[in-house]
């Protein structure tokens, strides 16, 4: 999987993100045999009703810092900010929250299944230092300007974060890895099991340790003194955090540069891992005239080879079998009981109908493709805005195909991490919503203080 990623260049001037270890806020001891129960996915992949489940489960769960509900009679004195920040006081005043004695990184290795293999992520819980992007720090995707006014809400009430941003990196002489390696022979701090539930459709396991011994943090802050990071999860948390960083630095008027809201809680991850899962996810479109949907295999003909696979339920369970050589995109819905595989043609530049400002890696992305040539130009539509819903999973766009509440179903490929960084590499970014990194970072595991 790491085949094409090549090495840093360009970079020589470049101040660097700074790793360092911190005094993490978790859980106490008596309470992690029921960490399982307690922990949450990040707030951007927890629909409304499943909210409200993770809050019944249990009532010290971390969804009451990670994405606090609102309750009839909200206003600007008492919200669901508030709440989330008397909560926290309240945890670590009674001591369902502790704060570690010495600063650490935390080890995480996360088990869980992906199509049918067990599979363990490896990463390394931080705090690093808020920089401007580009700055050591790379996005890869567009965002959302309303989730992040929702973070930074959130951030100012609590002061604190509760779930970590995924990054990766490149461990190329493998000495953090090593490092790590040799930690996990130890007992872990933490060890928790999360089955399947209600809320909870995948079952994984989270283990920790923590890191400790200043010559083993002062090393692996120095390993990663020159490494560029890259955001894999988390691009509207580092956006908040670099506003909340502003904010505080004008209330303060100085800075040391050590306070808490100069940094940010991270996981950094390896390209390389063989864990890192990166799903694509797909777009279903409805609203769409008759007339365009009438006119679009034609528009589609004049880019793309397109070929009519008769539909069954293994022809869209096992897309991937059929999404080779020099294939796009697949279509559900534009024909009857058939799936549409869009090819390249050897004698049409799709690059060369792609924005010209935009980098080469970007111009040949499928979900690029697809926001620009057929959405935009064949259909009117810009992606992200509309009558346009996303999901990963393939069956469940054909099922929202056949039930008629969507006209139309783009399914994309996997993205490739080499992709990813080129794209971000030439400070260019993905169209929102192309990657989708499996399974989250949980929040509850590990949180960090920004005072």
């Amino acid at each position: 999987m790491g085949e094409g990623v090549g090495e840093i260049t360009g970079l020589e001037d470049l101040e660097l993100a700074e790793v360092r270890p911190f005094r993490g806020i978790r859980y106490k001891e008596r309470l992690v045999k029921d960490l399982g129960r307690i922990i949450c996915p990040p707030y951007d992949v927890i629909p409304p009703a499943q909210q409200e489940i993770y809050y019944r489960r249990e009532e010290n769960n971390a969804i009451r810092l990670e994405y606090p509900m609102e309750q009839p009679g909200d206003n600007a004195e008492s919200n669901k900010y508030t709440r989330a920040a008397v909560t926290l006081q309240n945890w670590l005043e009674d001591g369902v929250l502790q704060v570690d004695q010495s600063p650490a990184f935390y080890l995480h290795d996360h088990y869980f299944t992906y199509m049918g293999e067990r599979r363990r992520r490896r990463g390394l819980i931080a705090r690093v230092r808020l920089e401007p992007w580009y700055c050591g720090i790379y996005p890869h995707e567009e965002t959302y300007s309303k989730a992040k006014s929702d973070r930074l809400q959130l951030m100012r009430a609590i002061q604190a974060t509760s779930s970590s941003i995924l990054v990766l990196y490149q461990d190329s002489a493998q000495g953090v890895a090593e490092i790590l390696s040799k930690a996990a022979q130890d007992k872990p701090t933490i060890e928790c099991h999360c089955g399947q539930s209600e809320a909870i459709s995948v079952e994984e396991q989270h283990l920790i340790w923590t890191i400790t011994e200043p010559g083993l943090t002062r090393r692996i802050t120095e390993l990663l003194a020159d490494v560029p990071l890259y955001i894999a999860d988390g691009h509207h948390r580092y956006e908040t955090g670099l506003t909340y960083q502003k904010e505080r630095i004008r209330e303060v008027g100085t800075s040391t540069g050590n306070e808490g809201f100069n940094y940010i809680m991270m996981e950094l991850e390896d390209f390389y891992d063989p864990g890192l899962a990166i799903l694509p996810i797909h777009r279903l479109l409805r609203g769409v005239a008759t007339s365009s949907l009438a006119q679009l295999r034609t528009k589609l003909e004049h880019i793309f080879a397109v070929e009519s696979i008769p539909l069954t339920e293994g022809s869209v369970s096992n897309l991937g079998g059929k999404m080779t050589g020099e294939a796009v995109l697949a279509i559900l819905g534009l024909e009857r009981e058939a799936l549409l595989i869009l090819r390249q043609r050897q004698d049409v530049s799709i690059e060369g109908m792609m924005p010209d400002n935009r980098c080469q890696a970007y111009k040949n992305f499928d979900v690029s493709i697809l926001s620009h040539l057929i959405l935009h130009e064949m259909l009117g539509v810009v992606d992200g805005e509309g009558d346009i819903a996303y999901t990963v999973d393939t069956n469940e766009a054909w099922q929202q195909i056949r039930e008629g509440e969507y006209q139309l179903a783009f399914l994309l490929n996997e993205p490739q991490v080499d992709v990813i960084k080129a794209i971000a590499d030439a400070r260019d970014r993905m169209p929102r919503k192309s990657t989708y990194f499996y399974p989250k970072v949980p929040a509850g595991l590990i949180m960090n203080s920004l005072d």
